[in-house]
């Protein structure tokens, strides 16, 4: 995704939100794969920050790290409240200028290149931009109790518009989520829904954002997590389930996606099961405990003085 700052001049912007001018204090947020354009009047200057997505994913992991179980749930999770692809934030010249030496400093290290040493440096800076952008962005208003959020779809915004997804792109997605372990390849998947697989790839990509085969191992992740929380089998045998033959090579792209390799993201799901039963227990013995003091203050009502 890109954050577009507005330092100087203006300009008309295209986008989903239609056209807009945008001046001096203004913000524009797109989202991945989010086209947009612009028609300056005179001139405009502009620094853009470039957000990965997966980054952006793990930071709403760990902000809603209490009502969030994985990265996968991270991600319907955004899904849910950030369901406007593009937007003009409207900060005003004197809060957009509280970014201007934060945004410059940024510029100058990533002109450096020495990503290592600076990494720490770069992530307080953007963490400053974010700090003051973040109450300027819409969001759908939707609870985050575990028990509620997954329940609740919020309404779509009403001047976004959607272009119809190509037939095909539908088709190739369909097959890739009812048959996630067969040995899939571009041609084959190509041939299913009578495209080439130049073709193929193009429409898929502009409908879903990723390649068809980044699309199955996105899949193949979400089934494999599915399996280890919700069956005994083990960590080898559930790849296989979900077409990874080879242990090594689905470990990598698992982590690539969740974050964990399979083996923690199991361990991870039975320290939640052992901690739930061990508070249940421990509840339980206070209940018990709660009641043998209360017997205890009725017999002491009855003895005599």
């Amino acid at each position: 995704m890109k954050v577009i700052v507005v330092r100087d001049g203006a300009a008309f912007v295209f986008s989903e939100f239609g056209q807009q001018a945008v001046k001096p204090g203004d913000v524009i947020l797109l989202g991945a794969n989010v086209l947009a354009g612009s028609e300056p009047e005179g001139h405009i200057t502009v620094t853009t920050v470039y957000l990965d997505t997966d980054y952006v994913l793990d930071q709403v992991r760990w902000q809603y790290a209490a009502f969030l179980s994985d990265r996968l749930d991270a991600k319907g999770f955004a899904e849910m409240i950030y369901t406007e692809p593009a937007q003009i934030l409207r900060l005003g010249e004197d809060r957009a200028g509280m970014l201007m030496p934060w945004l410059d400093e940024l510029v100058a290290l990533s002109i450096d290149g020495d990503f290592v040493d600076h990494y720490l440096r770069i992530q307080a800076l953007w963490f400053q931009i974010a700090y003051v952008i973040a109450p300027f962005v819409k969001v759908s208003p939707v609870r985050v109790s575990p028990s509620q959020r997954a329940h609740i779809r919020p309404t779509l915004p009403r001047d976004r518009r959607f272009a119809p997804l190509r037939v095909e792109a539908r088709q190739a997605a369909a097959l890739l989520r009812e048959h996630p372990a067969r040995l899939w390849t571009l041609e084959k998947l190509a041939a299913e829904v009578h495209l080439s697989p130049s073709r193929l790839s193009s429409v898929f990509v502009e409908a879903y954002g990723k390649t068809p085969l980044a699309f199955l191992t996105m899949v193949r992740a979400e089934h494999l997590a599915r399996l280890l929380r919700e069956t005994d089998l083990t960590v080898t045998a559930a790849m296989q389930r979900v077409g990874w033959h080879s242990r090594s090579h689905g470990t990598r792209l698992f982590r690539e996606y969740v974050g964990v390799t399979p083996g923690h993201y199991r361990t991870m799901g039975v320290q939640t099961v052992w901690r739930d039963q061990r508070r249940s227990q421990q509840q339980e013995a206070r209940s018990h405990r709660v009641r043998w003091a209360s017997c205890q203050v009725h017999l002491l009502r009855l003895l005599p003085l």
